[in-house]
């Protein structure tokens, strides 16, 4: 009987075989090539596609005109380039505008608590600060806590952007020279705005400083446009140049209930470039403009 011939301890077949399944093993992973060469490997399913912000964002430049309301029954006949009006006007208010043409900005307070409006519940005792003196029914918030207030303001922002709004003003955001209760700073002012503009731009929303004249060499390069009140009678225009030599529009509204100088008013934002409109200190439905309509 004929002995098998073995290699080490294998019979020569066993080895023979092992050789080919090697060799057919080789052979299958280099078929798992790419083109390039690259060892191919098992996929998985792809994470869902988290969207883009915005990368721009409506851009206002000086010489727009501009109606503010934010009392009564709404003008909806007025025409003018930019209209600023109240939150919670409805998407259809919105969509009205932009038919005409119109930008339309949605007015927010970022530094007080509002006891009227629909989210006052959410708003923790710990934020709310003293009286704002002259105006019932609103107190000063601690613009420090952006862990407690930011997703209040961020709903708020949600909601301008899905009733289609192109900006937002945030009123009283300028807070730390005031007696507000607490102990906020300079710097905690200019984090909190700059915080702000991040999430309006996130949006796809323009961002206003609002009065602040103080903030403006700090805020000027994040904020897209200024809202100032009264800048002529108190004599601070000047310090928003910097916006305007920047090509962003100055909205300026002074009031009725002083004994400001309209006529040299109006010269003085023609030279400067500002948007100047004369309204009732109630901000309802009455403007007038410089041309005198």
């Amino acid at each position: 009987m004929r002995r098998s011939v073995t290699v080490g301890s294998l019979p020569l077949w066993m080895a023979l075989l092992a050789t080919l399944g090697w060799m057919l093993l080789v052979g299958l992973l280099a078929g798992c090539q790419n083109s390039t060469g690259a060892t191919a490997v098992p996929q998985t399913s792809s994470p869902v596609p988290v969207p883009s912000p915005p990368s721009t964002w409506w851009k206002p430049e000086p010489g727009l005109t501009w109606q503010w309301q934010l009392t009564g029954r709404l003008n909806l006949d007025l025409y003018t380039d930019v209209v600023d009006i109240d939150l919670s006007v409805g998407k259809s208010v919105v969509e009205h505008y932009h038919r005409r043409g119109t930008r339309v900005i949605c007015y927010m307070s970022v530094g007080s608590y509002e006891n009227w409006r629909p989210d006052k519940d959410r708003f923790p005792k710990a934020v709310i600060g003293k009286a704002y003196e002259g105006w019932s029914g609103e107190w000063w918030l601690d613009i420090r806590r952006i862990d407690l207030l930011g997703p209040i303001m961020q709903a708020r922002l949600d909601l301008c952007a899905s009733k289609g709004f192109d900006a937002v003003e945030p009123d009283n955001i300028m807070v730390y020279t005031e007696d507000t209760g607490f102990p906020i700073s300079y710097e905690d002012n200019i984090r909190y705005a700059r915080w702000l503009a991040q999430e309006a731009h996130k949006r796809g929303l323009a961002i206003a400083l609002k009065n602040g004249p103080e903030m403006v060499d700090d805020l000027v390069e994040v904020m897209d446009f200024a809202i100032t009140e009264e800048a002529f009678y108190y004599d601070f225009a000047e310090d928003f140049l910097p916006f305007l030599q920047a090509g962003k529009a100055v909205f300026n509204a002074e009031y009725t209930d002083t004994d400001v100088d309209w006529e040299e008013a109006c010269r003085r934002s023609r030279e400067l470039g500002f948007s100047t409109i004369l309204k009732h200190r109630d901000l309802d439905a009455w403007v007038r403009f410089c041309d005198g309509s």
